[in-house]
């Protein structure tokens, strides 16, 4: 019997009616300034979609478009000015930056409480120690669509393939907050596929096209994929689709799967920052 196939466009929208609602509750509609840098094509299509996304929930769009020649200390000058602007409620610097910028102090810059992507270090350590915070918005979307789904994390055993600082680490400890049993597999896990044949969450986040196959998955786990590659045949994830759907109770698509949770869970982030601010103010 093949899996249940985990509709991410439809857990997505209802995130974004869920977001739109908080919005009108508040005093003040929340401002997302995005920046992006340069002209990147990717970069241009993915913050244009942010941005409809954000205005669609009633949120201020306080979008700047950058010159791709902007100096590193031109850029930390705006960061700060955002940090300083209270109609700013979220920041979000768009990567990848051009090869002159460093995108790691620029990012440590953002005050955590407006750290809509939850990559900053003190975002980090808020998760990791369990405390308020803003989390990062695609292992955030992993968890809502498990939740959507009915998924029985707490107790259960998950397998988290990938150590990324973006989606692996958070995911694994997004997952243990839950009280799942975590095992983190990285590209030193001896046997891989009986690794994640114990799992029965298993996330594969490692960047490897169709690394998971139906050996590496116990029969009815709930496999979760937020890898996105372009091949010859089209996209992919890290896990082979066709093959593991014959083995997996439920199973995320490539695309239509984690891909639109991420900008809904960054409009939920930035609702979030929105209503900390207000209880902080």
């Amino acid at each position: 019997m093949a899996a249940e196939i985990i509709d991410g466009k439809a857990v997505a929208l209802a995130v974004r009616e869920a977001v739109a609602a908080d919005v009108a509750t508040l005093e003040r509609p929340p401002g997302l300034a995005t920046l992006l840098v340069g002209d990147d094509p990717a970069s241009a299509i993915y913050v244009a979609n942010k941005r409809k996304q954000c205005e669609a929930a009633g949120m201020r769009d306080l979008h700047q478009h950058l010159p791709g020649d902007i100096a590193q200390d031109e850029l930390a000058a705006i960061v700060e000015a955002l940090n300083a602007d209270p109609d700013v409620t979220g920041i979000l610097l768009q990567l990848p930056l051009p090869d002159h910028l460093d995108a790691a102090p620029l990012i440590a810059s953002i005050h955590p409480d407006k750290d809509v992507d939850g990559l900053t270090e003190v975002s980090a350590g808020r998760l990791v120690l369990g405390k308020p915070g803003l989390r990062p918005c695609t292992p955030s979307g992993v968890i809502e669509l498990l939740d959507a789904y009915g998924v029985q994390i707490e107790g259960a055993e998950a397998v988290v393939v990938g150590r990324s600082d973006l989606v692996g680490k958070p995911q694994a400890q997004l997952l243990l907050a839950r009280n799942a049993t975590v095992t983190m597999c990285h590209s030193r896990t001896r046997d891989l596929p009986s690794v994640c044949r114990r799992a029965d969450i298993l996330v594969a986040a490692a960047g490897v096209p169709r690394l998971i196959g139906p050996d590496s998955v116990k029969p009815g786990a709930t496999v979760i994929d937020v890898g996105m590659h372009r091949t010859d045949e089209g996209l992919c994830g890290d896990v082979d689709f066709d093959a593991v759907s014959e083995v997996a109770g439920r199973i995320t698509p490539v695309p239509g799967g984690v891909g639109p949770m991420t900008i809904a869970m960054l409009l939920r982030n930035t609702v979030t920052a929105a209503q900390l601010a207000a209880v902080t103010a």
